[in-house]
């Protein structure tokens, strides 16, 4: 029997069942996902420039643009509808710093999380011998937990300065043919945002997995154990004292009733004592 057939007929993988490995492997997925549809982008825009004079007119202008969104090196060139010069234009805006950050947070959640994911199913005895594998791992995940939500936020501003760039209302300003009534400017056809838009959300998913696996985490950790400790002993010394205390009110009360019972009628003794003297009273008379 080959090794992964071993480990998974000794239910190594049952792993994937507790949360810790289970949210780990949900963290590996929505980081692919996270980076694919970012990192994978590429669209484009058509504009068309119908001028007075129709031998100058362009009526299919392409723009083109793609991760990680450069847009002002983004150039195409449109009529003038002034002869056969042509002008030179370029996108407006620099969405790189934010959409790269992005992507390289989603990538290295992907690698942290397949690496952890891995240790989970067939290392979990090592990473549980000692305190200093959870303790990293606690670690880590609060940090990608706030690198997600700084990223996502980033990203998610710029993608919004990308949809004001690429909007070809506002690409048509950018045009100096535009400018003049007789001139008919007009969009073909829009950008596509759907595949960007999913990345956000993946994003804030990825930020609410990682945040909600802390917990998870944390319990592992010695921190827990001994905070777990920390809160039972009082509790163990509160009822250890209060038992005491019922024990010897118990012992206490027993013999009170006893004494009571015994003082509240004379002894055999003394009755006897009592009945004897009108006995010698009478013989006496």
């Amino acid at each position: 029997m080959d090794p992964v057939s071993q480990l998974a007929s000794a239910g190594t993988f049952r792993a994937l069942k507790e949360p810790l490995a289970f949210l780990r492997a949900l963290e590996l997925l929505f980081a692919i996902f996270a980076f694919a549809t970012c990192g994978g982008y590429s669209g484009g825009l058509r504009l068309s420039v119908d001028c007075a004079n129709k031998t100058e007119s362009d009526l299919s202008i392409d723009v083109a643009f793609a991760y990680p969104f450069r847009l002002h090196q983004v150039t195409f060139e449109v009529p003038t509808c002034e002869g056969k010069e042509r002008q030179k234009v370029s996108l407006i805006g620099d969405s790189s710093s934010s959409a790269e950050f992005f992507v390289t947070v989603a990538v290295f959640a992907f690698l942290y999380s397949l690496a952890a994911t891995v240790v989970y199913i067939f290392f979990q005895n090592k990473y549980r011998e000692n305190n200093r594998g959870p303790l990293i791992d606690f670690i880590v995940t609060v940090v990608f937990s706030f690198l997600w939500l700084v990223g996502s936020s980033a990203w998610a501003k710029g993608l919004s300065d990308v949809k004001v760039a690429t909007d070809p209302k506002e690409v048509l300003l950018l045009m100096s043919a535009c400018k003049q009534p007789s001139n008919k400017c007009t969009a073909v056809h829009s950008p596509v945002m759907s595949s960007l838009n999913t990345s956000v959300v993946f994003g804030f998913l990825n930020f609410i997995l990682w945040a909600g696996n802390i917990w998870f985490v944390f319990k592992e950790t010695g921190w827990h154990s001994s905070s777990q400790r920390y809160l039972s002993d009082p509790m163990e010394k509160h009822s250890s004292s209060y038992n005491r205390g019922g024990y010897n009110q118990d012992s206490y009360g027993s013999s009170s009733g006893y004494n009571q019972q015994a003082s509240l009628g004379p002894s055999s003794d003394e009755f006897g004592q009592q009945s004897a003297a009108p006995a010698s009273f009478t013989n006496q008379m």
